[in-house]
């Protein structure tokens, strides 16, 4: 992975339309599954039960949840781009999420990132950014969202 960008906020509309670049993979493993699971008690057996999902899944495994992919998008982007001279940065909410593919479990993901449009409001900048969660060895990818 290349080092993230980092940029005063005013300068990234140098960055419109292109991508920002790429993040590191990700192992998805049936622990970090489990406490997904966990934390949000969504514990369908496609998700937390191995044996029942290798007799019964379309997929012979278990699969990561939906959210559990997109979850990943702060640490992820976190490697792509980083916005100096900010007091913070706060999720205001995702415009558009697609799943087109399910993660298995024991393979990896990565996400790339786009910055599709900034302005100014009061207090700061509001960005939106494009976000393809990529699975490792398959061509349709796990997630795009523009959030």
């Amino acid at each position: 992975m290349a080092e993230p960008i980092i940029v005063e906020p005013a300068e990234m509309k140098n960055y419109l339309g292109k991508e920002l670049g790429v993040s590191d993979w990700v192992e998805v493993t049936q622990e970090k599954i489990n406490l997904f699971a966990d934390a949000t008690g969504d514990h369908q057996w496609i998700h937390t039960d191995p044996e029942k999902a290798k007799q019964l899944s379309p997929y012979g495994t278990t699969i990561a949840h939906g959210y559990w992919t997109i979850s990943l998008a702060p640490m992820l982007l976190s490697q792509i781009i980083i916005p100096k001279g900010i007091k913070m940065a706060i999720n205001y909410g995702i415009n558009r999420l697609r799943l087109p593919n399910a993660v298995k479990v024991n393979s990896k993901v990565r996400m790339r990132a786009e910055l599709v449009n900034l302005e100014e409001v009061p207090g700061g900048y509001q960005g939106i950014f494009k976000l393809t969660f990529e699975i490792e060895g398959e061509e349709k990818p796990a997630c795009v969202a523009e959030v």
